[in-house]
């Protein structure tokens, strides 16, 4: 799951950030565009379609657990980070690099 492994980097930072002696409370949060992720990560239920889950997702459940992730949901027609990881459409290429400002010289 691309979410969990998106997780390193955030955690890592907030942990250097919490060496480095900076007060920072606030929880991590991750913008995701897949729904059913989140509610896997805030419902600890046991479904049984996920019954073999990896022990990433636990990982996952535990950081949402503690609050040191917040996860929010975004729609994927405004996820602008599949600028930089998916090949999109023209249409919503150009849409994804005007809301980021970018401009064509």
């Amino acid at each position: 799951m691309q979410l969990v492994q998106l997780l390193a980097k955030p955690l890592w930072l907030s942990s250097l950030i919490n060496k480095l002696k900076v007060p920072s409370d606030k929880a991590v949060e991750l913008i995701v565009d897949n729904k059913s992720a989140i509610d896997l990560a805030y419902n600890p239920v046991s479904h049984g379609r996920n019954k073999h889950i990896n022990t990433k997702f636990h990982f996952l459940r535990d950081q949402v657990s503690k609050c040191r992730i917040k996860l929010r949901h975004c729609r994927s027609e405004v996820q602008l980070v599949d600028i930089m990881t998916k090949s999109l459409k023209a249409e919503r290429f150009k849409e994804s690099r005007k809301l980021l400002n970018v401009v064509c010289l």
